[in-house]
């Protein structure tokens, strides 16, 4: 595991201590790895899941940090977004 996806796991797992109940969600940061968020909790996974979101590094960290909105990343083409869109936008929410 990369030390980006250990230091978004661990950062995860503090804003989602309960894990998201929603379904299941995955990030992905090229050429670093993917972050699985479910019923279980986050962990370093890149398992199928019912959206997957894909940012930089940088984004990625942005929107765990509160310095970039989820949304505004989306709407500017820095995060996209594939599968369930409605379940994106509740962990948008859950992230804050």
């Amino acid at each position: 595991m990369s030390d980006v996806i250990g230091a978004a796991v661990t950062a995860l797992k503090q804003r989602l201590p309960a894990g998201f109940d929603a379904g299941t969600a995955k990030f992905v940061i090229p050429g670093e790895g993917a972050i699985m968020l479910d019923a279980t909790g986050v962990r370093a996974d890149d398992a199928a899941a019912d959206v997957t979101l894909t940012a930089d590094a940088d984004t990625f960290r942005g929107i765990l940090e509160g310095e970039i909105s989820a949304t505004g990343a989306f709407m500017t083409g820095r995060l996209s977004v594939e599968g369930d869109m409605g379940l994106a936008m509740k962990l948008g929410s859950a992230l804050g």
